[in-house]
C-alpha cells in the first residue's frame, strides 16, 4: 500500500490530529512503518498512549476498507493533497499544525498569487453584506485570491464577490467536501468546485460538527496572507480566527462599525488592539502592494497618469502572466500599440515582464 493510503486511514481515526501524524512519520521515518509499529513502542515514544492508542490498533482492521475508499475518492472528483506532496499549499505549510492531508474538491489557491481571508458573522447585517461583497468583488478584481468558509452571511458574501468580479474564491469547510453545509449554499457551493476549490482536512462524508468549525478557521486563515474582519461580535469565531492569523504570522484588518452595533463590537475592539483599519479596497491593496484603477485614476488628477493605451493594457493584466497576444486579444489594440504601452507601463513601475512575452502586473509599486 501507499503511503497516502496509510495517510487516509491515520485521517479517520478519532483523536489523531495532524500535529500527532507529523510526529508519528518523524519518529518511525514512514507512515507504514507507523502503522506497524506495537502498542508498547508508541507509549515509551510518548507519541501515542490511553484510549487513542487503543482505537489506533483496534481499527487496523480497518486499513482494506479505507485503501478502497482512498481508491473511489476520484470518481467523486476528490483529490487528496498531502502535506508532503508538492501541490501542498506553501502557505499552509508554514503553520505549526498545518493539516497532514487535504481533501479537494476543484483547485487549491496558487502559491504564488496573494490570497486574502475574508470572515465575519453569520447573521450579519446589510452593512456587513455590502461590505463583505464589495471589498471581496474588489479585491479580486485585481488578482487576489479571497478564502472564507461558506457560512451564512459574510463567508457567502464574500465568496459571491468574488465570482461576481470573475475572480478566485475558495472555501474551507468544517466537513466533507462533498457534503454542502448549508444546504441552502448549494449553488454557491456548485460554483466555488467549478471555478475555485472546496477543500476540507475531515473525510468525505464527515457531517459538519460544532467542534470542526474552530479546527477549520486555522485552514482558512493559513491559507492566505492576511485575514479581514468584517463583522464581529464581542465574542465570535470571526476573533478566533483573526487570533489564529496573528499566532500564523499573519497580518490582520477589520472594518470598522457604529459603536453601539453589538455585531462591530469585535472588529471595533481588534482595531483598538492594533488590526489595520480599513474603510475602501484600496487600504487593503496597500498591503499587497497593488495599484487598483482608482489609484491609476488618483494618479492621473496629480499629473501621474497613463496615457489611455497604457490604462487599456494594464487592465488587461493581472497577477498572473498573459502573453503578448492575449493582451491584444483583450485590449483590442495592435500588436504595436501594445508594445508601446507595455513599454511606457515597464518604465513607469507598472507591470514587470515575468518571461519573454508575457507580462503581469507588478507588485511594491506602492509603499
Amino acid at each position: 500500500m501507499s503511503e497516502k493510503e496509510y495517510l487516509y486511514w491515520m485521517t479517520g481515526v478519532e483523536g489523531i490530529g495532524a500535529v500527532t501524524i507529523k510526529k508519528m512519520k518523524e519518529y518511525a521515518k514512514t507512515l507504514e512503518q507507523a502503522f506497524f509499529i506495537e502498542k508498547k513502542e508508541w507509549e515509551e515514544a510518548g507519541i501515542l498512549a490511553g484510549k487513542i492508542l487503543e482505537r489506533f490498533q483496534k481499527e487496523k482492521k480497518d486499513l482494506k476498507q479505507r485503501a478502497e475508499e482512498y481508491h473511489r475518492l476520484k470518481e467523486k472528483g476528490i483529490d487528496f493533497i498531502s502535506l508532503w506532496d508538492k501541490e501542498y499549499p506553501e502557505k499552509l505549510k508554514e503553520i505549526y499544525d498545518s493539516p497532514a492531508g487535504l481533501f479537494v474538491k476543484g483547485k487549491l489557491p496558487e502559491n504564488d498569487r496573494p490570497a486574502l481571508a475574508v470572515v465575519g458573522a453569520r447573521h450579519c447585517t446589510s452593512y456587513g453584506r455590502m461590505a463583505a461583497k464589495e471589498f471581496s468583488a474588489a479585491l479580486a478584481a485585481e488578482g487576489i485570491q479571497i478564502i472564507s468558509g461558506l457560512a451564512y452571511g459574510i463567508d457567502g458574501e464574500s465568496h459571491r464577490g468574488a465570482q461576481k468580479a470573475g475572480g478566485k474564491t475558495f472555501a474551507v469547510l468544517g466537513c466533507g467536501v462533498d457534503i454542502c453545509y448549508p444546504r441552502e449554499h448549494y449553488c454557491l457551493y456548485q460554483e466555488i468546485a467549478e471555478k475555485g476549490g472546496l477543500i476540507s482536512e475531515y473525510l468525505p462524508s464527515s457531517p459538519p460538527l460544532a467542534r470542526n468549525f474552530p479546527m477549520r478557521n486555522r485552514i482558512i486563515s493559513g491559507l492566505a496572507d492576511a485575514v479581514l474582519v468584517v463583522e464581529a461580535a464581542a465574542r465570535s469565531g470571526s476573533l478566533i480566527t483573526a487570533e489564529l492569523a496573528l499566532d500564523q504570522g499573519r497580518d490582520v484588518f477589520a472594518v470598522p462599525g457604529r459603536i453601539s452595533d453589538p455585531l462591530s463590537a469585535g472588529t471595533n475592539e481588534l482595531i483598538k488592539s492594533g488590526a489595520g483599519c480599513v474603510t475602501a479596497p484600496e487600504d487593503v491593496l496597500d498591503h499587497f502592494h497593488i495599484i487598483s484603477e482608482k489609484m491609476l485614476r488618483l494618479d492621473e488628477k496629480n499629473g501621474k497618469g497613463l496615457a489611455k493605451t497604457e490604462k487599456m493594457v494594464y487592465s488587461c493584466l493581472d497577477l498572473q502572466p498573459k502573453s503578448l497576444e492575449e493582451v491584444v486579444a483583450a485590449s483590442r489594440l495592435s500588436v504595436g500599440e501594445c508594445m508601446t504601452a507595455l513599454y511606457g507601463l515597464e518604465k513607469k513601475g507598472y507591470v514587470t515582464r515575468a518571461f519573454g512575452q508575457y507580462y503581469e502586473k507588478k507588485l511594491q509599486v506602492r509603499g
